[in-house]
């Protein structure tokens, strides 16, 4: 194998794709084979190194110099100075806000310095396309051990004495659900993997079948001999289409060196994957449903029992796990369970993946060790909140989740612990929510979102989660009324106990949080037909404050619709008729001159707030 003196790792999962790592690529291969160096440095495509905030960004091995948001223009200077010279380049380094200063090793910035590795271990380290690289870190050993040394109640045994929890929204037990399917007898059962991923903000699943699908591919051959299966299929939606393409490159790898097909590494094991492109109905994430997809049908749920485990794909034993929880499974089998427990609690054992979104400074893909608290996550890993804004909420887990108010930010991310705010751990999507936002609009978009998707199979889910929205766009538009706030809870008790499958039963939760924690913002929108934040646009009028308004003209700048005006350095006043109720004025105004005020006529006291009576 040919050796280089040094080793370009450029991200190319979609995010930085997105932002032109690609491009970058090819200005890299171009200006070393100028410089000739081509032979003495490498330029390899990885999958998401997780700091998406970044993007372009580059490590260079073995030195383990990080360069982030790179452009082609770039590209000269970085062979130039680093490769030839010797001399990496400050400018385009990492900068710690709290020194100002540039941190050249990747393992030294926060955003990675908190993180533990295990699922993601293989991310932004090997080429995703190139099957000898992922066997390089021990790929496909822990296939070997399960197959050749192992019978399948070992493997199941290991896996139960894990902890480890089912990574997709449940966190149900693996092993044991191994072991139900296990002990159910017939010839043909299913391994099936969810790559579906519906959750707004939640990228994951995808990041690991774009970085490292080998190892989805792995941990679902030792479960397959877990359980008996020959066939399996892994299941994306059709929206991946860089995940599609690695996963089905690698699982034709995988069969050209043995790993897949008829009898693997002669163990007498046999295992057959396909990929099948979803819809990308949400829906779809529900184990009935997505196998309902599978067989060709309209993707919908169906009771349980028989549960899946008994009865699943065209009515053999099937087990649907999701992507990262197969991911954990080879360095389990490899390793051990009592290496897995030395991470997290004893009921929330091991590491969780989350796709960190919403008002944060480092947006991004993580790996955390169970137990942290959200504090770490947020200001450390997350670098915060930008531009001064103050934290409000965390929404977690989903639509199926909930939002975890800033005042219980101390509360450790564990499945027990985050259930106790209301909110779920969920698949992993975690949105920083900042004091910028209505959380009754916030409970609103979750609503549309779930309403849209419910596949109206049941009445309580169809005909509920409208009426739920509908509610939510009278209070939201200013027609509330005394008691809604009682019939959404209501409502949403009923809902949850009488739908067919986990969207409708969930679908609720991020309506029932904002009403337990910010209630008073409910209050606000009924009683005083007021959105505090301004968001709501029926609810609110902007307005100058001509005591604090130093008449610096910046809103006026910056006002789309040209609705304030004033001279310099004299107050400014809007013009309601025109006033498109943005909030641009009171985002840019560095005085705090600008007020929201209730939409409708306010009183003398409200007036001197307000500076101008609003009719």
């Amino acid at each position: 194998m040919k050796t280089y003196r040094s080793n370009i790792m450029l991200c190319g999962g979609t995010g930085c794709i997105t932002t032109g790592s690609l491009k970058v690529r090819d200005a890299l291969i171009a200006e070393l084979e100028k410089r000739g160096l081509s032979d003495e440095v490498s330029v390899t495509l990885t999958g998401c190194n997780g700091y998406c905030a970044q993007g372009p960004l580059i490590e260079v091995h073995p030195e383990g110099i990080f360069y982030q948001k790179l452009t082609v223009a770039d590209v000269p200077q970085v062979v130039e100075e680093h490769f030839i010279k010797g001399r990496p380049v400050e400018k385009l380094m990492y900068k710690d806000p709290a020194l100002k200063s540039s941190v050249p090793a990747m393992k030294d910035i926060p955003f990675f310095s908190f993180q533990v590795l295990r699922a993601l271990r293989n991310k932004g380290l090997i080429d995703p396309e190139k099957i000898d690289e992922y066997i390089a870190r021990d790929g496909y050993m822990a296939a070997a051990k399960a197959l050749t040394e192992m019978k399948s109640e070992d493997i199941i045994s290991v896996m139960k004495d894990s902890g480890l929890r089912g990574r997709g929204g449940a966190g149900f037990s693996t092993g044991l659900k191994w072991e139900f399917c296990a002990k159910i007898t017939g010839d043909v059962k299913y391994i099936l993997c969810n790559g579906d991923e519906g959750d707004p903000g939640a990228f994951m699943d995808r990041a690991v079948m774009e970085s490292d699908p080998h190892v989805v591919i792995e941990g679902m051959i030792i479960a397959g001999k877990a359980i008996g299966a020959n066939k399996g299929y892994i299941y994306v939606r059709c929206e991946y289409p860089l995940a599609v393409k690695r996963l089905q490159k690698a699982i034709e790898q995988a069969k050209e060196y043995g790993l897949l097909g008829e009898n693997i590494l002669n163990s007498g094991y046999s295992l057959d994957l396909e990929v099948y492109l979803g819809a990308g109905a949400f829906v779809c994430g529900e184990e009935t449903a997505l196998m309902r997809s599978l067989e060709g049908k309209r993707g919908m749920p169906i009771p349980r029992p028989p549960f899946p485990v008994q009865k699943g794909l065209w009515g053999k034993p099937s087990v649907l796990n999701n992507v990262e929880t197969f991911a954990n499974v080879p360095q389990i089998i490899l390793r051990g369970a009592d290496w897995f427990k030395e991470l997290g609690t004893e009921k929330s054992t091991g590491t969780k993946v989350f796709a960190l979104s919403g008002s944060i400074t480092n947006v991004g893909l993580i790996e955390i060790a169970m137990g942290i608290p959200l504090r770490t996550i947020v200001y450390d890993i997350g670098g915060g909140l930008p531009k001064g804004k103050k934290l409000k909420a965390v929404q977690l887990g989903g639509p199926s989740g909930g939002c975890v108010p800033a005042h219980l930010i101390d509360t450790p991310v564990t499945y027990e612990d985050i259930v106790k705010t209301g909110a779920i751990v969920g698949s992993g999507g975690m949105i920083v929510i900042d004091d910028s936002n209505c959380m009754v609009n916030v409970a609103k978009f979750f609503l549309e979102f779930t309403t849209e998707e419910s596949c109206g199979k049941c009445t309580p889910c169809r005909v509920g989660t409208k009426v739920l929205k509908d509610l939510l766009y009278e209070i939201t538009e200013g027609r509330g009324k005394e008691g809604d706030i009682e019939l959404l809870l209501d409502l949403a008790a009923d809902i949850g106990r009488s739908s067919l499958c986990g969207l409708g039963q969930t679908a609720p939760n991020p309506l029932i949080t904002t009403i337990r924690y910010f209630r008073n913002e409910y209050e606000e929108h009924i009683h005083d037909k007021w959105c505090q934040t301004g968001v709501c646009k029926t609810l609110c009028t902007f307005v100058i404050n001509k005591e604090k308004c130093k008449g610096c003209t910046l809103c006026a700048k910056k006002c789309p619709a040209k609705a304030i005006s004033g001279e310099k350095k004299e107050p400014h006043s809007v013009d309601q008729s025109l006033c498109l109720k943005c909030r641009t004025c009171y985002e840019v105004c560095k005085f705090d001159a600008v007020s929201i005020c209730p939409g409708k006529k306010i009183d003398k006291e409200e007036a001197a707030v307000c500076s101008e009576v609003v009719v």
